[in-house]
C-alpha cells in the first residue's frame, strides 16, 4: 500500500483522483454507484471528467483567489 497525492487543477482531476481511488479499492463503477444511491453512468461520467459549468465557475474561482486544491489517498484496502 502506497499514498498518492495529486494536485486539482480541473474537472478532469477529480474525475482522475475518484478513479484511481477506485480501483486501487478493487471496486467497480456499479458498485460505487449503488454504495451512493447513483447511476453507473453518473459515476462514469464524474470519472470521464465532464465537466459541468458549475465545476468549470469552481475552478475558475479557486484560481482568481489563488487557491489551490490537492487530493490525498491510500492505494488499496488497508484491512
Amino acid at each position: 500500500m502506497s499514498d498518492q497525492s495529486m494536485k486539482l487543477r480541473s474537472p478532469g482531476d477529480i474525475g482522475l483522483i475518484i478513479q484511481q481511488a477506485r480501483l486501487a479499492h478493487g471496486m467497480s463503477q456499479t458498485a460505487l454507484a449503488e454504495n451512493l444511491g447513483m447511476s453507473q453512468r453518473a459515476v462514469s461520467e464524474i470519472e470521464s471528467g465532464t465537466p459541468t459549468i458549475y465545476m468549470r465557475k469552481v475552478f475558475d474561482l479557486l484560481q482568481a483567489t489563488g487557491v489551490e486544491l490537492s487530493a490525498h489517498w491510500e492505494d488499496g484496502d488497508a484491512g
